[in-house]
């Protein structure tokens, strides 16, 4: 992924996260999971995490909006293989905008770059997320933008591991 990006408007600028974005996608996403879940992450399990998508991109790609030459906002791109259709969707995940930059078009732009992204890869057949069932406003964000809502409910499981950091 380049380093292009949307964002002309409003002094929007979406670029590719760098090795050097570590504290800030760390930071970022801690305060996501804070305010979404009300979950206090371990930091080294965080920065390691972060760090494995940072090096390497089959993990996950991080995208990074600035406004006026400022980080305001993040998500992270992972990819799922359709059999059904033959080529990838990709993920909307860790998606984080500053407080002080909501309802400034801070998604629109991360979005709109990655939609620009979809359009010029022909692996790429679509886009989704997940949110949750009560973030109504974060929903209303995602119509407007023209997703629909899936006829899919999500089901997980997870192995309960600790907080040790796993490699």
């Amino acid at each position: 992924m380049g380093c292009s990006g949307s964002g002309k408007a409003e002094g929007w600028l979406v670029r590719d996260a760098l090795e050097s974005d570590l504290a800030l996608l760390v930071e970022f996403n801690r305060q996501m999971a804070l305010e979404t879940e009300s979950l206090v992450l371990d930091p080294a399990r965080l920065a390691a995490g972060v760090a494995a998508a940072l090096a390497d991109p089959s993990r996950g790609r991080y995208l990074v909006g600035e406004r006026a030459g400022q980080p305001a906002a993040c998500l992270m791109l992972t990819t799922e293989w359709s059999d059904w259709r033959n080529a990838w969707y990709w993920w909307i995940q860790s998606v984080f905008v500053r407080p002080d930059q909501r309802r400034s078009g801070a998604f629109r732009e991360l979005y709109g770059a990655v939609l620009e992204r979809v359009r010029q890869s022909e692996a790429v057949h679509g886009v989704r997320l997940y949110v949750d069932a009560d973030n109504h406003a974060a929903q209303a964000v995602y119509a407007a933008l023209g997703m629909s809502p899936s006829h899919y409910r999500m089901f997980e499981w997870e192995l309960e591991r600790g907080n040790q950091p796993q490699g």
